[in-house]
Formats: structure tokens, C-alpha cells, sequence
């Protein structure tokens, strides 16, 4: 059997005990979910810890959820606050992994995988200098294909107004990695 089309049918499927429903909303929502996670966080590994939670407490409180057509919002402010909570807990035992530290007593490595994991630390850490709104609005448009309009609503914010966050990220993004790579970086 198929399941219904809209967010409001699923979450009235799932408080029915229906868990394909919520199968469907999780598969629904999980990229962006990742998205917002990852912007918050850094980290992949923390972002997916993120997600779990978050669609756990999600299920548990299904029946909180006062509009079920506002579903995405809802669970990205679950995510959001999941994300500052799991940041604020590590906070006091904050280190640099070991893995890091041994990469810098050595000599260059010429091998494209090594090449490939400074290029993602440095956009990462591009990327974690951008407040928050900014790095999560360039993820949802600029990873995981999100129309402005989209990111607008899930977001609660107009679309000009996500355009100019957009345009800042894109801004600040090339302005560090151009530091780090000596050269202007154009769009």
C-alpha cells in the first residue's frame, strides 16, 4: 500500500501507529535534516548522532505537533536544538583528534586522497566561521539542491532574505579560501 503524499497524512498515519508513515516522513526529511545538523555541528559524525536523536524525540512527541503540514520546521528546530546541546556538552572536552595532530609532523603527501581530505577540512572550517543561518541556508542550497523558496519556508524566513544570506556565505566562503590558497576564488 502507498502512503499518503503530504507531511499532515503521514504524521496522522504515524500517531495511528502506522511506522511506514514515519519510515516515509524520515526518508522525507533526512537530507535536510543531515543539512541542518552538519551546520550546526561540523562534524558528519556528529551530524548523523544529531539526526538520530532528533527523529527519535521526534516520534516521541509526534502528538505535540500542533500543525502536521509544519512537520519539516518542526523537526529541523528539534535538530537545531539537538545541535546545540550535543556543541554545549562538548565544549568542556574540546580537542584536537589525535588523527589531526599526527598529520602535521610529516613531510607533504603527494596522494590525491590526502589532497582531497585538506580541501574538506579547509571547507569545513570555512564553513563553521559562518554563523549559523548563513552556513546552514549554503548547505540546504548549495549541497543538497534546496530552491531559495524552499529554504525560505522551512526556515520561516523570506525568500530576499535567504538570497542575501546566500550571497554573504558564497562571499565569506571565498574570501577564507582564497587566503588559504593564494589566489581570488570567482563565482
Amino acid at each position: 500500500m502507498t502512503m499518503p503524499g503530504s507531511d499532515r497524512d503521514l504524521v496522522v498515519e504515524a500517531l495511528r501507529g502506522r511506522t511506514v508513515a514515519f519510515e516515509a516522513l524520515v526518508r522525507r526529511h533526512l537530507r535536510s535534516a543531515y543539512a541542518v545538523a552538519l551546520a550546526r555541528t561540523g562534524s558528519p559524525h556528529d551530524a548523523e548522532d544529531v539526526c538520530q536523536d532528533s527523529f527519535i524525540a521526534a516520534l516521541e512527541r509526534l502528538k505535540s505537533l500542533r500543525d502536521p503540514d509544519r512537520f519539516g520546521p518542526w523537526l529541523l528546530e528539534i535538530v537545531r536544538n539537538r545541535a546545540l546541546n550535543l556543541i554545549r556538552s562538548r565544549r568542556v572536552r574540546d580537542a584536537e583528534p589525535i588523527e589531526a595532530a599526527d598529520g602535521r609532523g610529516g613531510g607533504p603527501d603527494p596522494g590525491r586522497e590526502t589532497e582531497r581530505a585538506i580541501l574538506r577540512d579547509d571547507l569545513l572550517d570555512a564553513l563553521e566561521r559562518l554563523d549559523e543561518t548563513r552556513r546552514e541556508i549554503a548547505l540546504l542550497h548549495d549541497v543538497e539542491g534546496w530552491r531559495h523558496a524552499e529554504i525560505a519556508a522551512r526556515l520561516g524566513m523570506p525568500e530576499g532574505t535567504v538570497r542575501y544570506h546566500l550571497h554573504e556565505a558564497r562571499r565569506a566562503l571565498r574570501e577564507r579560501l582564497a587566503v588559504r590558497y593564494g589566489r581570488e576564488i570567482r563565482e
